[in-house]
């Protein structure tokens, strides 16, 4: 497979800084979204990325670091919870790439979005549909938004050991549904994720 072919059709069309994008934290309980945006340098494929979800901890961690020294430019952004509940998860998922994108010191001139819709942004774009698993660059995004995400989650569980944030990173995992139904929601909880959960 080619990991640059959606980069190698940009650069055709005259696009010289193109960013992947991807996010991380749509469908937790708890937590900001993330997003991330990189730009590599041309021809770039860095050993062992894929889409983050297929690797493990251990490798993402890794791999944050060398893609962040590859990268020409990177930026990570988030929406926060409250910002999450007053305009919805896909607004706010919208928001953080936005921010990602406009971030980086490198000016992208061509967006690459995974997914199937297009934040508000003044540079051009596509959506592609499972992207992380296509291309370099959003492959590379995944990966700085999960262990960007991640990390923050490990702190929430330092602050509220109670809910095990580090175990789930506040996704609705048995454990997770059951401290609620014990303590209730901390700060960090989405309260419009609850509603099935706690009467």
């Amino acid at each position: 497979m080619n990991w640059l072919a959606y980069e190698e059709n940009a650069l055709q069309k005259g696009y010289k800084y193109i960013c992947g994008v991807d996010e991380a934290g749509r469908g937790p309980l708890a937590g900001p979204v993330c997003a991330a945006a990189v730009i590599l340098p041309v021809d770039t494929v860095i050993e062992g990325v894929n889409d983050s979800k297929k690797l493990s901890e251990k490798k993402r961690e890794a791999l944050f670091d060398i893609i962040r020294e590859t990268a020409v430019s990177y930026a990570v952004a988030f929406a926060s919870v409250e910002e999450i509940e007053s305009m919805n998860i896909l607004n706010a998922t919208m928001l953080a790439m936005k921010r990602a994108v406009e971030g980086l010191d490198v000016s992208a001139d061509y967006a690459m979005i995974d997914g199937n819709r297009m934040p508000h942004l003044d540079i051009p774009g596509e959506c592609v549909v499972k992207g992380d698993a296509q291309s370099m660059s959003i492959a590379c995004a995944s990966i700085l938004a999960k262990v960007s995400r991640d990390r923050l989650l490990y702190k929430y569980a330092e602050e509220y050991p109670v809910y095990q944030f580090d175990k789930h990173k506040g996704y609705g995992t048995k454990a997770h549904v059951a401290a609620l139904k014990e303590y209730g929601p901390c700060p960090y909880h989405r309260l419009s994720f609850l509603k099935k959960i706690l009467p």
